[in-house]
Parts: C-alpha cells; structure tokens; sequence
C-alpha cells in the first residue's frame, strides 16, 4: 500500500497527471489502441504487415490471458482510504493488470515492427498510470508486465511458425522460412 500512495503522493499529483493517465486508460481498454496501432501498421507497412499484424493479435491474446488469469485469482481492486481511485473499470479484479499485460506485448512487438525502442517508454508509463489512477497495486503491474512479455514471445514464435508451416512471405516471415531450410 505503501508504493501505491507513495506514487499517487508523488507523481499523481503532478499538474495534469492524473489526466494523462486517464487518456492511457481509455487507450488501453480491451487493448483498443494496441490492436488500432497494429491494423493501421499492416496496411502503411506492407514489408512488416505479418509483423504490423501481430501487434494487434498479441495483444488480444495478452489481453485474452490476463482475463483468465484474473477470473481465476479473483484479487480485489485497491479499496483503502488513502487510495483515490481516478477512473471507472469494467471489473472489481485487479490481478493482473490488462492494461499492464497488453501494453507490454504490444509494445515489444510493436519495436519489433518498427525497429524502434518503444518498450522502455510505453510500459513504465502505463504501470505507473494504473498506480496513480489507484486501480492497481504493484504487484498487479509488475505480474502484468511479465504476462505480456511471455504473450509477446509467443506471438512471435507463433508467426514463425506459421510462417514456416503456410510458406508465408514477407518481413520477419521470409527471414524465417529461409532460416528453416
């Protein structure tokens, strides 16, 4: 409870912070965003589209994970009076953070898209946005994060795989099929 209240002490109540982390929210709900980022890369990007498309399918299916994980640990949202909670969420469960599980695997795969290091500044920010929002303990971020990063992982080997089982084509598929022969 301690690093919750500490972060909303410190950085929630910085000028316009708890707006901007209710724009993340909004962003990362379902994992919207992420799958809207995804599509629109598979169409701009024609060489990354097998790339630019797994955006959007790893972060459903990190999206998909949390969810169960989440109906099984059955954790309560922050409840305590020092906690403000600063937005609504569709679910009283907290553990783990979807928002937290989406945005990683999409940001690591959408470096991997684009070439750029998205990750370092994409998954701190959204963490700490679900602190200052008081809608996640730590614990709820952090286990989060790790769930996305194995979602990404799999999303990867899974378009490999697919890559070299379908002949696909393209970006990160052709460097694979040609490495499996």
């Amino acid at each position: 409870m301690r690093v919750l209240t500490a972060v909303q002490g410190s950085v929630g109540s910085l000028p316009g912070a708890v707006r901007v982390a209710r724009g993340m929210s909004h962003f990362g709900e379902h994992a919207l965003g992420w799958i809207a980022i995804g599509g629109i890369g598979a169409v701009v990007d024609s060489a990354r589209r097998e790339q630019w498309a797994s955006v959007a399918v790893g972060a459903v299916g990190a999206h998909a994970a949390s969810i169960v994980v989440k109906r099984i640990s059955r954790r309560r949202r922050p409840t305590h009076p020092s906690v403000r909670v600063g937005v609504s969420t569709p679910s009283r469960f907290s553990f783990p953070s979807s928002h937290a599980t989406s945005t990683t695997a999409a940001a690591l795969l959408i470096g991997r898209a684009s070439g750029l290091p998205v990750a370092p500044v994409l998954v701190p920010a959204m963490l700490v946005s679900r602190l200052v929002l008081g809608v996640h303990y730590p614990s709820d971020v952090l286990v989060g994060s790790a769930l996305g990063a194995l979602s990404a992982a799999a999303t990867v080997r899974a378009e490999k795989n697919a890559a070299v089982r379908f002949g696909l084509t393209g970006g990160d598929a052709a460097a694979t099929t040609a490495g499996a022969a």
